[in-house]
């Protein structure tokens, strides 16, 4: 039975063995996109665990749109900042940055 961060299971000798369920490192990845500068968007940070949050806290404080995609950023991760992203990722990303678009037309712009 799996209840919270914990697993027990039965031992063949009549006791219990409590596992620790793995815990997922936190991964973020930040995309810029100037079209008249890059053909696609760019990688401009990049981070896990502790790092990652403070890239977090720092868009919040800079009204930074944050769009949550676990798969996404763990693909993001195997590339380097400064790297485009790959003709592979384009409609995912594409997809990102319109709905970042209707937000900010429907509800102004983030300063």
């Amino acid at each position: 039975m799996v209840k919270g961060k914990s697993l027990t299971t039965r031992c063949k000798k009549g006791g219990f063995l409590k596992m620790k369920k793995k815990k997922k490192i936190k991964q973020v990845a930040a995309l810029k996109y100037s079209p008249d500068k890059n053909e696609a968007p760019e990688i401009i940070a990049l981070g896990r665990g502790e790092a990652a949050e403070k890239i977090i806290e720092k868009a919040k404080e800079s009204n930074v749109h944050i769009y949550e995609d676990e798969e996404l950023a763990t693909t993001l991760n195997t590339f380097n900042i400064g790297d485009e992203i790959p003709p592979e990722l384009y409609e995912v990303v594409a997809g990102i940055f319109s709905f970042i678009k209707s937000l900010d037309e429907k509800y102004g712009e983030r300063k």
